[in-house]
Parts: C-alpha cells; structure tokens; sequence
C-alpha cells in the first residue's frame, strides 16, 4: 500500500486547520509547513504533479483580528478569511520557495467545482499552474461563500478539486490514522481499517462527530469526500499529520486507512461526459478529423466543416461526420459563435480571428468521447 503514494502521478493534499494552526495561539505551525514542503518537493522529484487545498485562513485571521474570546459570527469568520487567506498564502510561498517552487494561490467555492463553464475555467487555470511547475495552494473562497464556511467541508472541495483534475490520488492529513469501526476516543478497543474497497452503509455508519477546537470536519465529511473521489476514479487515504513529514511517514508505510476506485480517473471522467450531458449543439468534421479522432486525437478547428446550434464554452456537444454518423460527444473549449469563425483554420490563426489565443484544440481529447 506504500506504494500508491509514489506511484502517484498527480496528488491532492488537503492540509486541516488543527495540523497547520496552533489552537490556542492561532499561530502558523511553520516547523511543520517546512517539513510538509520537503515532502511536497520529494514528490515532485519523483515526477508528482501536487495540488495543496488548505484550511487554515480563518483560525489564523481571528488571531490577527482578536476573535478569539468566543466563538465568531459569520461575517466575523468571513473577515477572518480575509486577513488570513494572505499570511497563509505568504506562508505556503516562503515553505516552498527554499526548494524554487512558486505557490499560487487560488480560491474556489464548491459551485466552481460543480457549475460547468466555471469547473472548465478553474480545471484549465490549474492545468496551467501545472503544466507551468507551479504548486497551487487551494482554499474555499470564505470572504463571499457562506454555505461553505457553516459546514466546513474542505474535505469536499478537495475531491471535487481532485476530481476536476483526473487526479489519481487523494491524501487528506488529519489529526486521525484513518477509519476505525468505533470512535477510537472512546473506544480503545476499536477496529482500525487499513483499506476500503466500497463506502457501505455499514462503513457509513462508523463515522463519528468532528473532534472540538479548530477543526470543523470530522469523518462524515471524509467519508463523504471518499464517495466522490473514488466515484472520479481517484484513490484516497486518511493518514495522521500530526508530526513532521507526514507524506513521507505515510510512504514509508505509517498507519492509515485507503479507499480503492475501481476506474481509472479519466475513464471515470469520459463516462460522466459519456452519460450524463446533454448536448447543445453539434459540430461536422471532414474525413481527416474523424479518422483522427477515431486515433484518440483531439478535435483541431481545421477539421471543422461546419458548426450548428448555439453553445457556449464548457457545453457539450456531438461531433459527426459529413455523412451524418455521429462520431463523438465531448465539452468545446469555444462558444458556437467563435467555434464559427475558427472552422477550417490552423490552430496558429485564432489569435487573429478572435483577438485573443485560446486554446489549440477545439475539443481536448480529455473532454472527448467517441462513439
């Protein structure tokens, strides 16, 4: 089990507020966070790409803001937000920067996960963050999202930011060594379970409530980012982060509970294109596109004959050839309008024909289903 961590080629990391703030001062642990960046560095030298989604803004902001006598309003937490979201990010930039790594930050809400033109925009940001060796530090956005901030989940966000991103692996570092069939608190003799094939009513019912202090997720939230991970394709683990170097400790075997997928992240992704979109317009390629994408290729404009109905950027649409067989369905990377005027162009003339450079491919083979 060691071994998924390493053969891991994209990782979410999701960092809860009682490992990386100090509950009675709300100080940056930064011992801890230096610790936690060699370990995101050995990942990354081992061919890892890492995304890190974080807790943490409003327990430090509340300190900055002397919040700390009693439990704060909303528009307090989201105030708190505010302040801490910066020294966090100021944090994560200087942890990583001893190993040339650049932080970027970015800030979600659940419906940008979940909302489809707005997931596409958030995917090819972090794509490119990606793509340009940069680790983005991911936090709900808890200035201007309220739901978020009363239930809690970052859990959630970083497996639907798993999700989004065909990650294949999961990791969220808690105050706990995974799942056990009791409340280990108030159970000694409580059952650790080492691995999860399938989240059963059964396993459902072993989750308990969120321990007090910082922290506001608990196992039901974990439990709940496992059913949506896992259903993406992606394995995830609940391992303890309570020392140093805790995605070391968990490689070299530490203790920790893993849920298994059964697919392979784009697999999973191709079938919720496959069978749950429904299209909004369709687009006509000539022999050579199909031939292409019948290869596994993407959909370039200059395959494109014709173009119909109207769709906007992150729609679905069908693909078929010039005799009328569809061939693909997949989520254009254009609006019908601009999709138009790129039909039989090179893929080097959009930015002349739209005045600005969007991406090469019309339909990235990842966002593509074949028929």
């Amino acid at each position: 089990m060691s071994q998924r961590l390493s053969d891991s080629r994209r990782v979410v990391i999701k960092i809860g507020s009682s490992l990386l703030v100090e509950e009675k001062s709300g100080a940056i642990r930064r011992g801890w966070l230096e610790a936690l960046a060699d370990d995101v560095a050995d990942l990354r030298s081992q061919g890892a790409e890492v995304l890190l989604v974080s807790s943490g803004a409003i327990a430090v902001g509340r300190r900055h803001l002397g919040l700390t006598a009693r439990p704060p309003k909303l528009e307090e937490k989201q105030a708190a937000a505010a302040t801490g979201q910066v020294r966090l990010a100021h944090a994560y930039q200087e942890a990583l920067a001893r190993h040339a790594i650049t932080v970027a930050q970015v800030l979600l809400t659940l419906g940008d996960t979940e909302e489809r033109r707005r997931h596409l925009n958030a995917r090819n940001t972090l794509g490119t963050l990606l793509r340009l060796g940069a680790v983005p530090v991911i936090n709900e956005n808890d200035t201007v999202a309220t739901a978020e901030i009363r239930f809690g989940d970052n859990d959630r966000l970083a497996a639907r930011v798993a999700a989004m991103m065909n990650a294949d692996t999961l990791v969220l570092l808690s105050d706990i060594d995974g799942l056990y069939d009791s409340d280990p608190r108030s159970n000694q003799d409580a059952r650790h379970l080492p691995e999860i094939a399938e989240i059963s009513p059964e396993i459902e019912a072993m989750a308990g409530a969120a321990p007090v202090g910082y922290s506001s997720g608990g196992m039901i939230t974990k439990l709940a980012a496992a059913r949506i991970a896992t259903a993406a394709g992606c394995r995830m683990v609940i391992a303890d982060g309570r020392h140093e170097n805790p995605l070391r400790k968990l490689r070299d075997g530490a203790r920790c509970s893993w849920f298994l997928s059964a697919v392979e992240p784009l697999t999973a992704r191709k079938r919720w294109i496959a069978g749950s979109l429904n299209a909004s317009g369709r687009i006509i390629v000539d022999a050579g596109a199909a031939g292409a994408l019948r290869r596994g290729k993407s959909l370039l404009p200059a395959g494109v004959i014709a173009v119909e109905g109207a769709f906007q950027r992150g729609d679905a649409v069908l693909v078929y050839d010039a005799q009328g067989q569809e061939l693909a369905r997949g989520l254009v990377a254009y609006g019908s309008e601009d999709a138009a005027r790129l039909k039989g162009h090179k893929s080097r003339e959009i930015e002349s024909l739209l005045g600005y450079r969007g991406r090469e491919e019309l339909i990235h083979r990842d966002d593509l289903v074949v028929s």
